[in-house]
């Protein structure tokens, strides 16, 4: 029974990261400089949507960093992976910021303090991807595809909700799902 678990939530897995088509990801000559002002507003709190409604098989001595992003109206869920990256913007988590539109494809936000990309691995151009921007210190969040680029770090996939990443505006809070 575990190992058809496992089967199915590799194969969903498998179909959830798969994109479609690929548009141009803005090279480092057409980003504009962005405003770094990050204005809070009154933080509000945000209902937890934790989706798990069976226990699944866990190995021994995996922890899955999985972290939730809401301004209120939308809830995307993302799984991390186990960069040095993602485990940097885990550590800083909770957080209340400004989220950005920018160019046709993404939407981000400056977390506190800048992550280390050591060991974290580049980003591939699926619709879903949180990912680092290494030359701005910003964290993207693609909700369409997009190119390659050197400076783009994969941090995670949406595990839910990333048809709602084009919608989200204002403050987002982002917070530890257990």
């Amino acid at each position: 029974m575990k190992k058809q678990i496992t089967a199915l939530l590799l194969a969903l897995l498998l179909i959830t990261t798969v994109g479609c088509g690929k548009e141009p990801y803005q090279n480092d000559s057409q980003r504009e400089v962005p405003s770094t002002s990050n204005t809070s507003k009154d933080n509000t709190d945000v209902p937890s949507t934790s989706t798990s409604s069976d226990e699944t098989y866990q190995p021994e001595n995996v922890t899955e960093m999985l972290i939730q992003v809401s301004d209120g109206k939308n809830i995307i869920t993302f799984r991390l992976n186990d960069s040095k990256a993602a485990k940097n913007l885990y550590d800083q988590l909770p957080l209340s910021l400004e989220v950005e539109n920018y160019s046709n494809n993404e939407k981000i936000f400056y977390p506190p303090q800048s992550l280390d990309i050591s060991d974290a691995p580049k980003a591939g151009g699926e619709v879903g991807t949180l990912a680092y921007y290494a030359p701005w210190a910003d964290v993207v969040m693609f909700f369409g595809s997009y190119s390659p680029n050197s400076n783009l770090y994969e941090l995670g996939q949406a595990v839910s909700g990333s048809e709602q990443i084009q919608s989200l505006e204002g403050t987002i809070t982002i917070e530890l799902l257990p």
